[in-house]
């Protein structure tokens, strides 16, 4: 007899598509989701689809030459809704998908966009709206969509250091409109906390193995947790409510795995 308290998940609507799928994300105040991705031929497509009487219903697609890999409606409000991607050669964009029409395009990555993330921008007293991307050329860059051209904030190895892959980014601690914190979790398992008040890295450690996702529990309280999650189906849980001088953050450490108990 399965246990009541295992972990399910039931498939509500199952729909087919012809093509590679990096991201997904719902569009706020709607029943609508965005599908970010590659077609076969190499090129991106964004995908608007809407739930409507228990069917999926595509009603929008965007084509561009680029293959498209992250997307977020973070550093946008919920009457504009506008959708910022990175795609697979280094190109950040902001889509106002009711006119399939770009509103700000700019290309200072080098490289693929691995991972990006939103804030500011639907909710109030936590600081301006802002885009962080983390990119294969080793950099991480913050963008204020209001201001044209070149990033806010470039975090990047030193002269001489070696460039890591950036895989994830985050933010967290936007709790005024002073406070936030930039996480980016790279390659080698390099996990770093960057300080946007001061402009400085706050905290670092290595996990030991590639760094896929962070995420804070919630972007817009003084920083509370913080989940790492790595290759090999690792999370690391931080709480990051105090800061040991010596020894960064307390953490758990466990695997996921889907075998049996038995084998």
């Amino acid at each position: 007899m399965e246990e009541l308290d295992t972990p399910q998940i039931i498939t509500h609507i199952e729909h087919n598509i012809n093509h590679s799928i990096f991201d997904c994300k719902w569009i706020p105040c709607s029943a609508k989701f965005v599908v970010i991705g590659s077609l076969p031929k190499g090129t991106g497509t964004l995908e608007v689809y809407e739930i409507t009487s228990g069917e999926i219903r595509k009603i929008k697609e965007i084509e561009r030459p680029n293959s498209f890999k992250c997307g977020t409606f973070g550093a946008s409000n919920d009457v504009e809704r506008r959708l910022a991607t990175g795609d697979f050669k280094g190109t950040l964009e902001i889509w106002d998908l009711e006119k399939s029409c770009q509103m700000y395009i700019t290309k200072e990555h080098t490289d693929i966009i691995n991972s990006i993330d939103g804030m500011g921008g639907n909710v109030n007293n936590c600081g301006a709206p802002e885009i962080v991307t983390g990119s294969r050329d080793g950099t991480v860059k913050v963008w204020d969509p209001r201001q044209r051209g070149k990033p806010v904030a470039n975090m990047q190895p030193v002269k001489g250091e070696s460039k890591r892959d950036c895989w994830a980014v985050s933010f967290g601690n936007s709790f005024n409109d002073a406070e936030r914190i930039v996480v980016a979790g790279y390659d080698n398992g390099d996990l770093k906390m960057f300080d946007l008040r001061t402009m400085s890295l706050r905290w670092e450690c290595n996990l030991k193995n590639g760094v896929c996702s962070t995420e804070f529990d919630r972007k817009d309280i003084p920083m509370n947790k913080l989940v790492a999650t790595t290759l090999e189906g690792k999370f690391h849980v931080f709480d990051v409510r105090t800061q040991n001088p010596t020894k960064g953050f307390a953490q758990v450490s466990l695997i996921c795995s889907s075998r049996p108990n038995n084998m």
